[in-house]
């Protein structure tokens, strides 16, 4: 991970120590206001993912914005749970103008006013899908499906398929928690009758699955999982899977089942009391233009937010484009879901993994 400290300028540090002494006496409306205006030299500091989306978002991004207003864009890079836990320390006198969060993090920081609801300020707000309007600015879809051996499997075409007989001990389940284990566990409730308020169905029925050659936590050990023939089956992003599938292994296929792919989504956030609301607000929509959303879709397969997209017909078949495929992504009721992780974490550990 980048060291914070290294993206940001001590005049930048003694903007954040005035914003945040602004904070204790000034409500963050009124300081959002004052500090609408963007003025050269001002700073930007973007909480992000490093590799791929950190260089589109430099092109298609901080770059147009540093040339038209004479600004910088400071980049601090890392995973979601370290910018998570500093907005929230910082809530009120932020650092980070600009967050980038998984779906359920970015609702629940909204409800604690960490950061701001989605808004029409941002003018791409009005293409926004309505699922990406909640926690912030949805800025790409990424799914979670079943990812399969096809040369070994018969196609997969629902989620209960994975119950077929033949797949028993074939099988690599996603740990929990995790957003791959968490669709996992949630797509299996559904599907055999239970949900996110009724969960003893979806440990019943996937202890049925074991045992398992694996279990994985990450796209990089599912990969080389497959590379190695541990195993035919899992849940994986598709998007990754996708990318995985055409660089190192044709024979991945990525399932479209009968009852939808379990949703997962980027979410760009801004912060409450930011002194730099309007340039956060360009940065978003420049995120949500066409440029920047097809360089996502092309380079990592991730699926467009807003609805104002021309796709290309070589894309469009392997991304969830337009209202009728956007409406098969299944969301959840993410309160109940954060509310007993704890709790299902070790249920996990205590039913599955032993």
């Amino acid at each position: 991970m980048t060291d914070f400290s290294s993206n940001i300028s001590r005049r930048r540090f003694g903007k954040l120590a005035l914003a945040a002494s602004s904070a204790l006496v000034t409500p963050a409306i009124f300081t959002r206001s004052a500090n609408a205006q963007i003025k050269k030299g001002d700073e930007l500091t973007v909480g992000i993912w490093g590799g791929a989306q950190e260089r589109i978002t430099r092109e298609f991004i901080a770059k147009p914005l540093e040339e038209k207003y004479g600004v910088r864009i400071n980049f601090v890079l890392g995973g979601t749970p370290d910018r998570r836990s500093r907005a929230y320390a910082e809530r009120g006198r932020p650092s980070f103008d600009v967050i980038y969060l998984n779906i359920f993090e970015s609702r629940q920081a909204v409800r604690d006013r960490v950061t701001q609801p989605a808004s029409e300020s941002v003018p791409a707000y009005e293409h926004l899908y309505d699922i990406a309007r909640q926690g912030g600015y949805g800025v790409a879809f990424n799914p979670v499906t079943i990812v399969y051996d096809k040369t070994k499997v018969e196609p997969i075409t629902s989620w209960k398929d994975l119950w077929r007989p033949e797949l028993r001990g074939r099988i690599i389940w996603p740990t929990y928690p995790g957003a791959q284990g968490t669709a996992a566990l949630l797509m299996t409730a559904k599907v055999w009758g239970g949900s996110e308020t009724d969960i003893d169905i979806a440990f019943k029925k996937i202890a049925e699955l074991k045992p398992f050659p694996a279990l994985q936590g990450s796209q990089d050990q599912l990969f080389t999982m497959f590379d190695q023939k541990i195993g035919d089956v899992s849940i994986e992003f598709g998007s990754f899977t996708r990318s995985y599938a055409e660089s190192r292994n044709p024979n991945i296929a990525i399932a479209t089942p009968e009852e939808g792919q379990a949703v997962a989504m980027n979410v760009a956030c801004i912060t409450e009391g930011t002194p730099h609301q309007k340039l956060a607000e360009e940065w978003v929509n420049l995120h949500l233009s066409e440029p920047c959303q097809l360089a996502y879709s092309r380079e990592i397969y991730y699926s467009p937010t807003v609805k104002n997209i021309t796709m290309p017909d070589d894309l469009r078949e392997k991304l969830i484009v337009g209202e009728e495929q956007v409406a098969t992504l299944v969301d959840f009721d993410w309160d109940v879901v954060v509310k007993n992780q704890s709790a299902w974490t070790q249920r996990f550990n205590r039913e599955i993994t032993s």
